[in-house]
């Protein structure tokens, strides 16, 4: 499962690589970050709720906006 994470308050690299660290760090995750779209692409390796993910990106001072489950061929 991949979900789509929009985050507010990067405005630099070194903001989405602090927030990719992050969410990396969780167990089960794989995180990409996009900073021109402000949001992170999560692949799920086992179950993960989404206070999980707002815990490690508002813990380094940014906001979680939505979180939503990526849906398509693709997704």
């Amino acid at each position: 499962m991949k979900k789509i994470i929009e985050i507010n308050g990067m405005h630099c690299p070194k903001c989405a690589g602090r927030v990719e660290n992050a969410l990396n760090s969780i167990e089960g995750v794989s995180a990409k970050v996009n900073l021109a779209k402000k949001q992170a692409v999560v692949t799920l390796k086992t179950d993960v709720s989404d206070g999980v993910f707002k815990n490690a990106v508002n813990s380094l001072g940014f906001e979680v906006i939505s979180i939503a489950e990526k849906k398509g061929l693709l997704g």
